[in-house]
C-alpha cells in the first residue's frame, strides 16, 4: 500500500469512528440529561463534519499537478483544517447557548452512572484514534490528519474533564457543577479552534521549515555539492506534505552545463532520499556571482 492510499484509508476510517463516538456520546446525554455531556456530544458532530472535510481535502491534495494548478494541490489540506477550526468555534457558541438555557432551568441528572460509563467508552476510543491520526499525520506530513487528530485529542481531554466533574457533581449533589463544566468545555474548545485556524493560516502563508529542518537541508546540500564553489539564498516553504526548496549554486564559469547538471542531480537525489515529497529548484550561477571572498572553505553557504 502506498503512502497516499494509507492516508486516504485512515481519513475514511476517521468518518466511521467519528459517527460511532458521536452515537455513544448522544446516548450518554440521553441517559443523563447532562448539559456537560450534551456539550461533549455536540462537539462530536463537529468531529464528523471535520473528518469528512479532511477526507475530501486529502483526496484533492493527492491529485497530480495540472494546467490550472502546476505546483500541485497540496494546500487543499489547509482549507480542511481552517474549516475544522471554524466549526469548533461554532460548536463552542452552541454549547454556551445551551448552558444559558439550563442555568435558567436547573435539573437533577438522570441515570448518571450509566451515562458516564457510556461516555468513558467513547472517550477511550477517541483517545486511541487521535493518537493514531497524529502519529500517521506527522509521519506522512498530512496537516489535515494532524489537525483532525489534535481536535479529537482535545475532545478526549474535554471528555475526561467532564467525566471527573460529573462524578464530583453526582457524589456531592452540587447541581451547578454540570453547567459550569460545560462553560469550561466551551472555552477550551474556543482556544483549540483558534490554534487550529492559526496553524492552518500559517501554512497557507508559505511558512518555511523550522530551524532544525533548515539546518538538515543545508547539511545535505553541502555534503553533495562537491565541484561547486558556493551555495546561497536558500529558501524553503511547506505546502501540505510537500516541501519546496530553492537555492543558488555557484560554479566555475568555465564549467560545462553538463557538469553543473551532474552536481544539481546529485544534490536533488540526496534531498529526495531524505525528505519525502520534496520539490527542488536550483539556480546555477558563474563564480562572479559568489557572495563570499575567494579562498573560502569548500562549498560554503553565503
Amino acid at each position: 500500500m502506498t503512502a497516499k492510499e494509507k492516508i486516504r484509508r485512515i481519513a475514511a476510517w476517521s468518518i466511521v469512528v467519528a459517527f460511532a463516538v458521536m452515537g455513544l456520546k448522544f446516548v450518554a446525554w440521553w441517559l443523563t440529561g447532562s448539559v456537560a455531556l450534551y456539550s461533549d456530544a455536540l462537539e462530536s458532530i463537529v468531529n464528523v463534519i471535520a473528518a469528512a472535510a479532511a477526507f475530501w481535502a486529502i483526496s484533492v491534495s493527492h491529485k497530480p499537478a495540472d494546467l490550472d494548478h502546476q505546483y500541485g494541490h497540496h494546500k487543499a489540506e489547509y482549507f480542511s483544517a481552517v474549516l475544522e477550526g471554524v466549526l469548533i468555534v461554532v460548536a463552542a457558541l452552541l454549547i454556551l447557548a445551551e448552558v444559558w438555557r439550563v442555568w435558567q432551568q436547573p435539573h437533577v441528572l438522570d441515570a448518571p452512572w450509566q451515562g458516564l460509563g457510556v461516555n468513558a467508552i467513547a472517550a477511550a476510543a477517541n483517545g486511541l484514534w487521535a493518537w493514531l491520526l497524529i502519529r500517521q499525520g506527522r509521519a506522512n506530513k498530512s496537516p489535515a490528519l494532524v489537525a483532525d487528530g489534535r481536535h479529537i485529542m482535545t475532545d478526549v481531554v474535554t471528555s475526561v474533564g467532564v467525566l471527573a466533574g460529573l462524578v464530583a457533581a453526582v457524589a456531592t449533589g452540587i447541581s451547578f457543577l454540570d453547567p459550569l463544566l460545560a462553560v469550561l468545555v466551551a472555552l477550551n474548545i474556543l482556544w483549540q479552534g483558534w490554534k487550529v485556524i492559526g496553524s492552518s493560516l500559517d501554512g497557507l502563508m508559505d511558512r518555511a521549515v523550522d530551524l532544525e529542518e533548515h539546518m538538515r537541508i543545508r547539511d545535505i546540500i553541502s555534503v553533495n555539492s562537491k565541484g561547486a564553489i558556493e551555495v546561497h539564498d536558500l529558501k524553503t516553504r511547506i505546502a501540505g506534505r510537500a516541501t519546496f526548496i530553492e537555492f543558488h549554486l555557484v560554479v566555475d564559469a568555465a564549467m560545462s552545463v553538463a557538469d553543473s547538471h551532474v552536481i544539481c542531480d546529485r544534490i536533488e537525489e540526496a534531498l529526495k532520499a531524505e525528505i519525502p515529497s520534496v520539490r527542488v529548484i536550483i539556480h546555477v550561477e558563474p563564480d562572479d556571482e559568489a557572495k563570499l571572498p575567494a579562498g573560502s572553505t569548500a562549498v560554503p553557504f553565503a
